[in-house]
């Protein structure tokens, strides 16, 4: 078994085991840990496999990957240097990044991974770090270094890891959403926030057709990037000034609809994730999933297996992504 929910006393023993560890947990818990081959950031709510959802600033999810990896080093990067994440990452395993929510560099990353040298080239999944949400205004989100135990509000840590030669990793996407059959939507820049938009065309205030629409923001803007749909989830619409904030950017020329409308969120998202259980446990060796689908499903005490995990301020499979759950799993190589 390789992740479990633990007290801090007990991750404490692993990290003195000289394991390998992925981290994720309250501030005030992970301050308490002692330095060792760990990566952590800042998140109170996790999908476990004994209670279903649950939020708690005691206990820590513990992602394993002692004996799952051969090789692994924490790497620093900001905005000057995160353009190379891709390119650094291990020529056989993955590289797992950790960003502490709405700093530069989680902006940067949103706008620009895209573009960087190697994009899509080797695996990169991981999350973005969050706080309690009676936090928010209150405290910054995290990441924290095992090895040194620095703490960072800005920049963001990668683990890169090498593979056994037999083995290989691959990233895994669920969404419930696909574009809904309404109006395009264009935007004329690229960004976190948004005012005016073209609707078909015709260029309008975002606010004030949402509102006018009464379209449900709890469902997100879903544009297709090669096949793939791609979430943008609101975050807050503000009538008095027009504007529209998301939780990933909009990008400019590309069309988006609104999601097509689900009967139920929550049983949707659960049946979503059920229908994907043919997947065999063992190899799932991470998962994260969106802080939203957490209060839109009503997840707390509900079970999504074979996924546990952290629920996230944004979830990172190749590019950030919004209201999905993905996960790292790891297949057999078969001899040449």
């Amino acid at each position: 078994m390789r992740q479990h929910f633990l007290g801090t006393d007990e991750v404490s023993e692993l990290i003195l085991d000289g394991r390998t560890l992925i981290l994720a947990g309250d501030e005030r818990a992970l301050r308490t840990l002692p330095r060792g081959d760990w990566l952590g950031g800042t998140i109170p709510y996790f999908i476990t496999g004994e209670q279903g959802g649950v939020c708690s600033r005691d206990k820590i999810f513990v992602t394993d990957l002692t004996g799952v990896v051969t090789d692994a080093a924490i790497a620093f990067y900001d905005q000057s240097t995160l353009a190379r994440v891709y390119a650094e990452g291990p020529r056989h395993g993955f590289s797992f990044i950790i960003i502490p929510a709405t700093n530069m560099t989680h902006l940067f990353f949103a706008l620009k991974a895209p573009g960087f040298r190697d994009f899509g080239v080797r695996p990169l999944i991981g999350w973005i770090a969050g706080i309690h949400l009676d936090d928010l205004g209150k405290k910054t989100p995290k990441v924290f270094n095992g090895k040194t135990l620095e703490v960072f509000e800005e920049g963001a840590l990668v683990l890169h890891a090498e593979l056994p030669a037999d083995k290989v990793a691959e990233i895994g996407i669920v969404n419930l959403f696909e574009q809904g059959e309404g109006d395009t939507l264009v935007f004329p820049s690229d960004g976190f926030v948004a005012k005016s938009v073209l609707v078909n065309g015709e260029k309008m205030n975002l606010a004030a057709y949402l509102l006018d629409r009464k379209l449900d923001t709890r469902l997100p803007l879903v544009a297709d990037y090669y096949g793939v749909p791609v979430n943008i989830s609101f975050k807050t619409v503000h009538e008095a000034d027009g504007t529209v904030e998301f939780y990933a950017p909009v990008f400019s020329g590309v069309r988006y609809r609104h999601a097509k409308p689900v009967a139920d969120y929550g049983d949707g998202f659960r049946q979503l994730i059920l229908s994907g259980s043919g997947l065999e446990a063992d190899r799932v060796v991470f998962s994260c999933n969106c802080i939203l689908n957490y209060v839109y499903s009503e997840l707390e005490g509900k079970k999504s297996e074979p996924f546990t995990g952290p629920m996230t301020f944004g979830e990172i499979a190749y590019q950030l992504l919004n209201q999905t759950l993905v996960y790292l799993q790891l297949h057999d190589l078969e001899p040449v």
